[in-house]
């Protein structure tokens, strides 16, 4: 790439307050030289996701953090989306797990809510680069597969136990982390995000 986006001693924030998070982009992004601060860390506020669209919450949240700092900011929205269940909970997939992030309550309520033969599922990652003027860019990474019952592995988070990436026979949550990150809906994102604004 001639003119990348982002280079070298450029700090970058992510609008997170998720360490783990923070910890997987650092790692991604080390090898390009850039510096990733967290929303946490600069005592940003969490914006209302009130967008209908993966892509509108990611691009909420990462407006928010770089019209807040000067600086670009990378934000991600997420999410497990069930056929059976008209696409849901997709946008709200941590929602359903509720203030206490209780996924095996999600989980469980995924399984009553499908019948036997309706298991196709998917992840959806959409990432959004956004500058101090307002312009953003959008990545979106997908990975099919089925939904999985009862759950298995212990490794992961969120819906991972439940989830069986199409190709596969173990569920996200029994593969390690980098095997997962290899194939995942987030690497599919961050792959085209790297691909249009790194060096």
């Amino acid at each position: 790439m001639t003119n990348p986006i982002l280079k070298s001693g450029d700090k970058l924030v992510l609008a997170s307050h998720n360490k783990g998070k923070l910890a997987e982009f650092s790692s991604l992004l080390a090898d390009f030289g850039i510096t990733v601060l967290s929303a946490g860390d600069l005592d940003l506020p969490e914006p209302d996701e009130t967008e209908t669209t993966f892509a509108g919450n990611a691009a909420l949240k990462a407006v928010a953090a770089s019209k807040a700092t000067g600086l670009p900011a990378l934000a991600d929205d997420s999410g497990l989306c069930v056929s059976a269940l008209g696409g849901a909970p997709g946008i709200y997939s941590a929602r359903w797990a509720g203030p206490d992030k209780d996924f095996p309550a999600a989980m469980a309520r995924i399984h009553e809510g499908i019948g036997e033969d309706e298991r196709d599922a998917w992840f959806i990652c959409v990432l959004c680069l956004a500058f101090p003027d307002g312009t953003t860019r959008s990545f979106e990474g997908r990975i099919n597969g089925q939904i999985t019952w009862p759950p298995r592995g212990d490794k992961g988070h969120g819906y991972d136990p439940i989830f069986t990436p199409e190709g596969e026979t173990r569920t996200f949550a029994e593969m390690a982390d980098a095997e997962k990150n290899a194939i995942s809906h987030r690497a599919r994102a961050f792959k085209s995000f790297r691909e249009s604004c790194l060096d």
